[in-house]
């Protein structure tokens, strides 16, 4: 075996020792690690054959790559705020780490980098250990604004990285950590720190502050100004719902990230441009040699200058080691293989980024370029431009859709289609005109207005054509993982081997593929899962509540969480993904226990996404005016309901007579196991008037074994002594927000239910939770438990 191939064998098992960090529950000591080392580096010292020899190098680099990651993974973990400084009121001093934007609530967001922490005497003991140089800060108030200066002094109340946990959905700790933010928090006072230097980092911040600002300005009469300054200078602030709507829906959204494609686009322009005025010289002054060498360093140069411009996010410098090590191999006239430049690249981005393994765009983008690699290197007869772009998009719709499967996603099957119009449009059109423009306004700023005109008229055929192919509702189930792997493998044959016969028949296999399941997918799709036992899931939705309960085949969703416009939505980013995951098409019962946003953001989200039955609550009216005029029509009273069953459970409705509203009006659901002797109160955000009411009528079973939702996420307006004393639960469960500002729950109602003896659950420090009802016993798993190492585990109230 050569020296090189051993070297591949080598950058593989680095590459993959990374990625196997990112899989683990708890992360390896590094002593550990090191001490592993010695043992396949001793077996590469003895090894007497290739064999051997490989085996040596592949088991000492995946342990070295391991230990690379772990190495950084420790020290951000480690970079993160103690327990004991959250809630406090702390000064630090630093400077502005990204681009200042509006965000909900009237605040503005920023991230900011610490230089000085200034802690209070009381806390010198936390200033032993590292504290977090990284922070996501939100500041309120009418004197919030973008324009802030670039160093501060800051007044801030921090928490420690924290986010929803479900089986599947965003993960915003994961997004904390992959960010590299120790902490979150508000800012109190804010005033500009006059008194120190501006490093490389903070001039570099400003610079690009300014640019955004300078753009923004000068473009700001532009109709697609958010497209606009999402291409040219990478920044997505601007950007609205509905174009994230329509980016999504056509599987366009890597035409607004800075990825490889435009760095590409801004290599071959450059290189281009400066072969053309190179060839103009006498060839004596620039022989072939030195002819690659200057083209090959202006794109490097261009490529650098566009990712600096564009915010030199982790992305954009991902995009850039790919653009870089391609040209090195075009340019350099190097025999270095397509597959050992891609290897190469991939390792480089690894050691650069050891945290690149996070982002799901990193497996998306050395996917699509490892696809097309293997298309065009290994197909035997080469194919014109038009045909060439058809085969790609196949060949990347095709082996993205796994991958897509793996990372909890749907394949957009009218981004097939959209991606054949938009990337030639971007590459040929827009991104020339979008330089060329830029060009334009930094040398003569007369010529704006001509060039915003130029703008609207390239971007607009752009959006116009995603606008209409987002309203083409087209999908396909996915067949499953295996299924798709295959479909994959014959895609690629296909495509590479000049067969016609066998085209001809993967095509037919595919359209008959397609056809029957538009035709017959749909209908098919109404069914649930069934489980053996009865299940309860109490979904992890920030401040809010959202509650599924199923039997055999039969499904009910107790409220559906909270939804801000633009911002978060319970419904999509936990019960769409959470419930097709378990096998959920139809709602049979859908209970809103009253009209408050925390307990009935999305409905209509969700309505669009599942079959629902019956809809029961509290508010008729108030919940009617939140959907469409057909679906309001079927919505019933919560004091109407009779008693019944759903599989082997027994649902009984109760709401407070007379005419309350608000909270009071809460649809309160009491869960019945006779099987299993287990009854579930639902309460809503009842409080200590409605629970005298309530345990008043309510008959119960003292054998039974209880599991009770605090009312009102354990406000101190609920959770009475009389409410504890008639109920008595074995478990009582908490769904709030961690430490936010309503302070749910209260500490004076987590006493009171711990002094009954029951077992406290809460999401904000369990994540989900799973409720088994199995014969003499609740089964209880919480999400938290079974996350992987850089998420904090469950944690008591």
């Amino acid at each position: 075996m050569s020296g090189s191939f051993m070297a591949r064998i080598g950058l593989v098992g680095f590459a993959c020792g990374v990625i196997l960090l990112y899989s683990l529950a708890v992360l390896p000591p590094l002593p550990g690690l090191i001490s592993a080392m010695v043992i396949p580096f001793l077996g590469l010292v003895r090894a007497n054959s290739p064999v051997s020899r490989a085996v040596a190098i592949l088991g000492t680099a995946v342990i070295a790559g391991m230990l690379w990651a772990a190495w950084h993974a420790d020290v951000r973990q480690q970079a993160t705020l103690p327990a004991n400084l959250e809630g406090e009121l702390l000064e630090v001093s630093g400077h502005v780490c990204d681009v200042p934007s509006t965000g909900s609530f009237n605040s503005v967001r920023f991230a900011f980098c610490v230089e000085q922490w200034h802690l209070p005497a009381q806390f010198a003991a936390a200033d032993l250990q590292p504290l977090p140089q990284k922070l996501r800060l939100a500041w309120y108030g009418e004197a919030a604004t973008t324009r802030i200066p670039q160093r501060l002094k800051l007044k801030v109340v921090l928490k420690r990285p924290h986010g929803s946990v479900n089986p599947l959905g965003f993960r915003y700790e994961s997004w904390l950590f992959r960010k590299g933010f120790g902490a979150t928090g508000t800012i109190r006072d804010l005033y500009p720190d006059r008194y120190s230097d501006c490093g490389l980092g903070c001039r570099y911040h400003r610079w690009r502050n300014s640019l955004v600002d300078a753009v923004s300005e000068r473009l700001s009469e532009a109709e697609h100004f958010p497209l606009i300054t999402s291409l040219m200078i990478g920044y997505r602030g601007y950007m609205e719902p509905r174009h994230w709507e329509v980016l999504k829906a056509t599987g366009t959204i890597h035409l607004v990230a800075i990825s490889g494609l435009h760095l590409g686009l801004i290599a071959a322009g450059a290189g281009f441009v400066c072969r053309r005025i190179l060839l103009c010289l006498p060839q004596r002054l620039v022989s072939p040699g030195r002819l690659r060498g200057y083209v090959f360093i202006a794109v490097s140069l261009a490529s650098l200058a566009y990712a600096l411009a564009a915010g030199f996010s982790v992305p954009t410098r991902r995009a850039l080691i790919m653009v870089i090590i391609a040209g090195w191999c075009l340019l350099g006239a190097r025999k270095t293989g397509a597959f050992t430049g891609l290897l190469g690249a991939l390792v480089l981005v690894l050691v650069n980024d050891p945290f690149s393994p996070l982002d799901q765009g990193f497996w998306l983008s050395f996917g699509a370029v490892s696809v097309l690699v293997l298309l065009f290197s290994l197909r035997l007869r080469q194919a014109g431009w038009l045909q060439g772009l058809v085969l790609a998009q196949l060949a990347v719709f095709a082996a993205l859709w796994p991958i897509l499967e793996v990372l909890g996603q749907s394949q957009v099957v009218v981004g097939f289609v959209a991606n054949l119009f938009a990337i030639p449009w971007v590459s040929l059109v827009v991104m020339p005109v979008v330089v060329l423009g830029a060009l334009a306004m930094a040398i003569f700023p007369l010529l704006d207005d001509i060039v915003i005109k130029a703008f609207d008229l390239v971007f607009g055929v752009l959006w116009h054509g995603l606008d209409r192919l987002a309203d083409v509702e087209l999908a396909l189930p996915a067949p499953g993982l295996p299924a798709l792997v295959l479909m994959v493998v014959v895609v690629m044959v296909a495509l590479l081997v000049p067969f016609r016969g066998f085209r001809l028949a993967t095509a037919c296999l595919a359209v008959v593929w397609v056809t029957v399941s538009l035709v017959k997918g749909a209908p098919a799709g109404t069914a649930n899962s069934p489980v053996d036992d009865p299940e309860l899931w109490v979904w992890d939705v920030g401040q809010g509540l959202s509650v599924m309960v199923r039997d055999q085949g039969q499904v009910l969703v107790y409220d559906t969480g909270p939804a801000l416009e633009g911002v978060y939505s319970a419904v999509d980013s936990v019960l769409i993904p959470n419930l097709r995951a378990l096998g959920v098409a139809r709602i049979d019962t859908l209970v809103i226990s009253h009209g408050d946003g925390d307990h009935a953001g999305g409905l209509p989200l969700l309505f669009e996404h599942f079959e629902v039955g019956q809809v029961v609550t509290g508010e008729p009216e108030r919940v009617a005016g939140m959907l469409p005029g057909r679906l309001a029509k079927a919505i019933g009273s919560c004091a109407r309901q009779d008693v019944r069953t759903m599989g082997s459970l027994e649902l009984a409705f109760w709401r407070s007579p007379g005419e309350a509203e608000g909270n009071d009006a809460s649809c309160v659901l009491t869960i019945r196991s006779a099987t299993a002797d287990v009854e579930v109160v639902l309460p809503g955000d009842i409080t200590r008037r409605v629970e005298s009411q309530f345990t008043a009528d309510h008959g119960q079973d003292p054998s039974a074994f209880r599991v009770v939702l605090a009312p009102h996420h354990g406000s101190k307006t609920s959770s009475s002594e009389l409410w504890l004393k008639q109920m008595a639960p074995d478990i009582a469960v908490f769904s709030a927000g961690y430490r936010h500002r309503f302070g749910h729950p209260h500490p004076d109602v987590v006493d009171r239910y711990r002094a009954t003896g029951s077992r406290l659950l809460n999401t904000a420090t369990s994540g989900a939770l799973r409720l088994e009802m199995r014969p003499g016993k609740v089964a209880v798993t919480e999400a938290r438990t079974q996350t992987p190492f850089w998420i904090r585990k469950p944690e008591s109230r």
